[in-house]
């Protein structure tokens, strides 16, 4: 791989650099948001200073990942009003009243 050659979203780490359209820094990856067991890259959290809260940058507003950097769509004003983070509510699995599960389709299916 040769420096500027873009890469998966599944590389990012905390701490590389963020830059807006114009290749200013802007901050640092505070956090990646997303779904790797289904490939879903859903956006980032991103410090822009020590005493701000972290922004989020959603995936559309990513122009390209490379080694070490992630460049944005996004001028730095418009980085300064994005939406604080926040994390992601766990998920859960909600099965219906009368699914009983595994075992309850085993009984429905066998009769027992």
């Amino acid at each position: 791989m040769t420096p500027g050659d873009p890469v998966s979203w599944f590389l990012i780490e905390p701490g590389w650099n963020v830059v807006d359209r114009s290749g200013q820094q802007v901050g640092s990856v505070d956090e990646v948001a997303g779904d790797s067991s289904t490939d879903i890259f859903n956006g980032l959290s991103v410090s822009t200073s020590r005493l701000a809260k972290p922004r989020y940058v959603p995936s559309e507003q990513v122009a390209e990942i490379v080694e070490g950097e992630v460049r944005l769509k996004l001028s730095g004003d418009e980085v300064d009003k994005l939406d604080e983070f926040e994390e992601p509510p766990a998920s859960t699995e909600i099965l219906p009243e009368d699914s009983g599960g595994f075992l309850g389709s085993v009984r429905r299916l066998f009769g027992r």
